[in-house]
């Protein structure tokens, strides 16, 4: 019972602190809508094989991942700030595993991220996406596992850095190339055919598919049978978990 009152009260301290933040709960509507509004009204890239979307309804899924991941990879930030305040060193002195602690930050972490994601289902209705009650409950779980694995990849990052400025470079120069090249804002068509297997390669293209062929419904073919979409970003999740729990327990 200690270890699940632990990752209770980690992930607890992480929603009260995101809670607290009104900032960011202004940025979670701004930022999807210059994106959706400005962004995918000034441009319109021909989607093959889907006459009936049109761009923003094609990115509406890419915004939507877009969130989780930006939120869920910059949160990592929380261990280096724990650390330099010292209360991580509280943290790790009390009676449970620190993979309970790491456990216990992904799951607060990633639930801040599902909340970012949620804030924008409503903005599909201006582009005319066609959303549905069971559209959006299917596609909770979806978004869950895609922040479980890109929280860890975070933490892991975090982990072994000891300053927010060497924090920052690193996430972002992961962060683009994970958003750019997941299929989130134009088709794989689009992308030159060398660096096509990077697209291939990067979890988060499956996970924006999914949500795509979720939301869109028949007017989108997957790029994979979603079964097995679902099971590459699950072997994401679990080596990530796997991974990060590891590092934070060697370097913390």
């Amino acid at each position: 019972m200690s270890e699940l009152q632990g990752i209770y009260t980690l992930w607890m301290r992480e929603v009260l602190r995101y809670s607290r933040e009104r900032s960011r709960f202004i940025s979670s509507f701004i930022q999807p809508l210059l994106w959706l509004i400005i962004f995918g009204a000034g441009i319109s890239l021909p989607i093959q094989s889907a006459a009936n979307i049109t761009y923003q309804m094609f990115i509406f899924p890419g915004i939507i991942t877009q969130a989780l991941q930006f939120t869920s990879m910059f949160m990592g930030i929380s261990v280096i700030w724990d650390r330099q305040f010292g209360f991580l060193k509280e943290i790790l002195v009390a009676p449970i595993s620190r993979i309970s602690i790491f456990l216990g930050k992904m799951l607060g972490v990633s639930t801040d991220a599902i909340v970012q994601g949620i804030i924008i289902f409503p903005f599909g209705i201006l582009i005319g996406v066609p959303l549905n009650p069971a559209a959006f409950i299917i596609s909770v779980p979806v978004m869950m596992l895609i922040t479980f694995g890109v929280v860890c990849v975070g933490l892991t990052i975090a982990s072994y850095l000891e300053s927010l400025e060497s924090f920052g470079l690193i996430q972002t120069f992961v962060n683009l190339p994970l958003f750019f090249l997941s299929g989130a804002l134009f088709p794989v068509t689009h992308i030159p055919s060398w660096l096509r297997w990077v697209f291939y390669a990067n979890p988060l293209t499956y996970g924006v598919d999914i949500l795509r062929s979720i939301i869109l419904g028949n007017a989108w073919t997957p790029l994979l049978p979603l079964y097995q979409e679902i099971l590459i970003i699950l072997i994401f999740d679990i080596t990530m978990i796997l991974i990060g729990s590891f590092s934070f327990s060697r370097r913390n």
